[in-house]
């Protein structure tokens, strides 16, 4: 049996009364000879009373335990599955009720003693519950939106979950492809840079060329204009001077020399010309192929930003998840905090109850002895009559005493009353201030 007894221990009469108004009718002899059905029968109910949890309610969890076995024949789980069920409620029930050792012992074996031991442990926890109704809600409510809220942190954490998986995947079905855009990206940046550098030697090579083909041209109708000045000049003279043969043959010779470097120079700068204009179409088909270069690299560049933007994506939904994680666990740690603070509340105020209790236990005890005191004086007035004042101012001293040790008795439990209210507020207030903490709506009735 355990060693603290947190709860006093009831008589049987009193045990059968009490769960005779939840509706259990029970014997002297199912108490003093309890069975394993019977004790089974009354815990479940006073686990009923407390937590509304019942077989029926179980019935769903043990189907869907049975259902998650990988068994062909689940059915011969089913009524372990389902003692392992209630006996873990029981359990957290009884820890509750401050009884530590409570076991399956307790259920298949159940002794007399421990038996009623237990009974006064659940049925005072029981009554404790009932006169904490409205906080035991409160409390329920704040548990079930605490739990809510949980569940939609665990959906959205799952969601965030299913995103970032599916962000991995399109990340490594895109990585290859990038992988490859950023070769191609290197090569045509690569070639890029040759095709400039081509293309700048080009340029000054046309630039040179054209500058020559204008000097050639500037020559060209340099001579062309002094040809045609000779030949004026050579008319005039042929209309002045007297007809040589041999002169004139000479000179037609000269000329006809000259006339033909002049073609051979003409023919040669056409030939330049040509060579010139087959480099520029080469040239703007290099430019074409620098244009469409850009353009792939421009597709390239917008192709790395995009996959940025989904990296930069990527990396925020992670911080979000970190986030949630830890919002997750400080709601986890806040609800330990409010059911520890609950229990410490609980346990003072279990010790008020008890200690008032033993005070007037006490004070009852007192005015017993003295009323049985009393009575025994006034049989001996009736025996002794000369002893009449005496015992008279006897019993008045006894009544004096009576009164103040009631008065002293009546102090300790207003002593006791103000010290029990005080420790109430003082809770009150402690909840309220931890609720505005956490965010919540506490109304103490």
């Amino acid at each position: 049996m355990s060693g603290q007894y947190w709860f006093p221990n009831m008589p049987i009469p009193e045990i059968m009364t009490a769960l005779s108004e939840w509706g259990l009718n029970v014997s002297n002899e199912q108490l003093v000879r309890p069975s394993s059905d019977f004790v089974v029968g009354v815990y479940n109910a006073c686990l009923e009373q407390v937590t509304s949890i019942s077989p029926n309610v179980l019935h769903k969890p043990t189907q869907r335990a049975l259902a998650s076995l990988d068994d062909a024949n689940p059915d011969i789980y089913n009524n372990a599955i389902s003692h392992n069920i209630m006996l873990y409620h029981l359990t957290r029930f009884a820890t509750s009720a401050r009884i530590m050792d409570f076991s399956s012992r307790d259920l298949s074996a159940p002794e007399p003693e421990r038996t009623r031991f237990i009974l006064s442990a659940f049925i005072n926890f029981v009554k404790f519950a009932e006169q904490c109704t409205t906080f035991i809600s409160n409390v329920r409510e704040k548990s079930a939106q605490v739990i809510e809220e949980r569940e939609q942190v665990v959906q959205e954490l799952s969601e965030v979950q299913h995103k970032l998986a599916v962000l991995k995947a399109q990340r490594a079905k895109d990585e290859p492809k990038c992988e490859q855009l950023k070769e191609e990206n290197a090569a045509v940046t690569a070639q890029l840079l040759a095709a400039k550098e081509v293309h700048t030697g080009l340029t000054k090579d046309i630039e040179s060329l054209k500058i020559e083909r204008a000097h050639l041209q500037a020559r060209n109708e340099t001579v062309n204009s002094e040809s045609a000045l000779l030949m004026d000049n050579n008319s005039r003279t042929r209309s002045r001077i007297v007809q040589s043969p041999e002169r004139i043959r000479r000179n037609i010779m000269t000329m006809g020399a000259t006339a033909i470097e002049d073609k051979k120079a003409v023919a040669l700068h056409e030939v330049k010309a040509r060579d010139l204009q087959a480099k520029i179409s080469a040239l703007v088909n290099i430019e074409k192929d620098v244009r469409s270069c850009i353009e792939q690299l421009q597709t390239t560049e917008k192709e790395v930003q995009l996959l940025e933007a989904s990296q930069k994506e990527l990396a925020e939904l992670k911080d979000s998840l970190e986030y949630k994680k830890v919002e997750c666990g400080e709601l986890q740690k806040k609800t330990e905090r409010v059911h520890k603070q609950l229990a410490n509340a609980q346990e003072k105020l279990e010790r008020a109850q008890r200690h008032a209790e033993e005070k007037r236990q006490a004070s009852q005890q007192t005015i017993e002895r003295l009323q049985r005191e009393y009575e025994k004086m006034d049989v001996e007035r009736r025996d002794n009559d000369k002893q009449v004042e005496e015992l008279r101012m006897e019993a008045g001293d006894i009544e004096c005493k009576m009164a103040e040790h009631l008065k002293k008795s009546e102090t300790e439990l207003n002593e006791l009353l103000t010290e029990y209210w005080k420790l109430r507020h003082e809770t009150e207030v402690y909840m309220e201030t931890l609720a505005n903490k956490l965010n919540m709506n506490v109304s103490s009735d």
